[in-house]
């Protein structure tokens, strides 16, 4: 049975498109007195970027903080307050940021329609009720989170998305602009997830001609970005993101992914640093791939942390080791329909136990 998946059905890109953001969103203003939700990054709460959203009176703009891994409870918490706004649905939500904000925007339009908390819905096609209306502008290259189906948040249990075609943007507007300010090691951090989704797509066993295409150019763009650099570098990575996206979106992740969520849920660690401390320790699986991270990391003079694991007690090890072996079709794409025989939990305590 082939798979019927839902992609972004608008997408804008270009310098300075943002400006654009005013013409894009007014038809979906139903009536005189609906209003929009912008969900913002609050790293930019005196930034010349707050200038040019594009608010109108009855709209509201709620800063948003990532400095810990978007949450179930933060969701819940931010779905309250948009309902206590007014007695209506907001037109639509607008996430502006990196792929935390994204996600937490994409979770906000799902819950303002759906009953319950959002770890409810985690886990594969739970949502039944359509989202509002919603947007993803990046401020950060990498994660793909503007044009995956899925809003990766940790709950109550485990760290795991929202995975449903109710969940894909409406729109999304692509800057290169709004991603020239990153930090640099956040930049740098945030480029490894979309390159290590290259890599797990294109030697996933789910891999086809449609993830292939995708994958291979959002590698050489990936390559291009941290390995050649330039003046086009921004553009080259924002377009990276989306098509590294595309890639896993008929494939999937895979060993990697897998473990740094983990890493995540019971460190607190953000993705994309995640990904790069699990990934330095994968060169039995990715070989290749491993060695030429390491170019980048050495090019770019990047350290990663080491001994993370010290301290962390038994507990902890075996609610990663849980979390990780829950995550069943990322280890499948990855080591085939026998993979269970191949990771074991002491194959994967092994692995953490190096970090």
């Amino acid at each position: 049975m082939f798979r019927n998946f839902k992609t972004v059905p608008f997408v804008v890109f270009g310098r300075g498109c943002f400006g654009q953001l005013n013409d894009i969103v007014k038809k979906h203003r139903k009536a005189t007195g609906s209003f929009m939700i912008f969900m913002v990054d609050d790293v930019f709460t005196d930034s010349h970027l707050c200038e040019k959203i594009p608010l109108q009176d009855q709209d509201h703009l709620i800063w948003i903080n990532v400095d810990d891994e978007p949450k179930t409870t933060y969701v819940d918490q931010l779905t309250r307050s948009v309902h206590q706004l007014s007695g209506d649905l907001p037109a639509g939500v607008i996430g502006i940021g990196g792929g935390s904000t994204m996600d937490l925007a994409k979770a906000v339009s799902l819950m303002l329609t759906n009953p319950g908390s959002s770890a409810d819905y985690q886990g594969w096609d739970l949502i039944k009720n359509p989202a509002i209306y919603h947007v993803g502008i990046p401020a950060l290259s990498g994660t793909g989170a503007e044009v995956s189906r899925t809003t990766v948040l940790a709950g109550p249990e485990m760290k795991l998305g929202i995975n449903s075609d109710h969940t894909v943007f409406d729109q999304i507007v692509l800057d290169p602009e709004l991603i020239s300010g990153a930090p640099f090691e956040q930049r740098f951090y945030t480029g490894m997830d979309c390159y290590i989704h290259c890599v797990e797509s294109l030697n996933g066993t789910y891999l086809n001609t449609f993830s292939r295409s995708y994958g291979e150019k959002a590698m050489a763009l990936c390559r291009e970005v941290f390995l050649d650099g330039g003046p086009e570098s921004d553009d080259k990575l924002m377009i990276a993101s989306y098509f590294g996206g595309m890639s896993i979106a008929y494939s999937q992740v895979g060993i990697c992914h897998a473990l740094s969520y983990g890493l995540s849920f019971v460190l607190g660690l953000h993705h994309g640093i995640g990904n790069c401390i699990v990934f330095d320790q994968l060169e039995k699986y990715y070989p290749e791939e491993v060695g030429e991270f390491r170019q980048m990391m050495e090019r770019h003079n990047i350290n990663l942390p080491k001994e993370i694991m010290v301290g962390v007690e038994e507990n902890g090890i075996e609610k990663m080791i849980d979390i990780t072996l829950n995550l069943e079709p990322l280890m499948e794409n990855a080591l085939g329909p026998d993979w269970k025989e191949i990771m074991t939990r002491d194959r994967i305590r092994e692995i953490y136990e190096k970090l």
